[in-house]
């Protein structure tokens, strides 16, 4: 059963809260939990000390066992020191798609036309191979 800690939303329309939960990775985001760990609420202040809570013994002991954070509880993680997350690296997050899919578009033009010269050189190395073979029977 693989073990995922996340949040699951609780609140109102318009006012999330989230509860953040153990849970099988199986179960719905806010169905069955195994067990509750702390809660996040996003509508307070960021200095405020109300905003995260989370115990972080249970959430040690989860982690020890194979639980997996979601990205969001793992940001949370790392604020408070307890695990280490790994920096996301995209350079081409700030190019606009249009300017990307033309990038990619003549990337694979280049490399259709790189292909077609290897192929084109390997069927005019096979034609001299074999005037070369017809010659030599004469």
């Amino acid at each position: 059963m693989p073990v995922v800690i996340r949040m699951a939303r609780a609140g109102t329309k318009k006012r999330p809260f989230y509860h953040i939960v153990a849970a099988d990775s199986r179960s719905p985001r806010d169905g069955r939990f195994i067990e509750r760990l702390g809660y996040y609420n996003p509508l307070l202040a960021k200095d405020k000390e109300e905003r995260l809570k989370l115990d972080m013994d249970k959430v040690k002991s989860w982690i020890g066992k194979g639980a997996q954070p979601s990205d969001r509880v793992m940001r949370f993680l790392d604020a408070a020191g307890v695990a280490k997350r790994e920096k996301r690296n995209n350079p081409e997050r700030a190019v606009p798609r249009k300017e990307r899919k033309a990038v990619r578009e003549e990337q694979q033009k280049a490399a259709d036309a790189a292909k077609a010269e290897a192929k084109a050189k390997a069927d005019a190395k096979v034609r001299e191979d074999a005037a070369a073979a017809a010659a030599a029977k004469k």
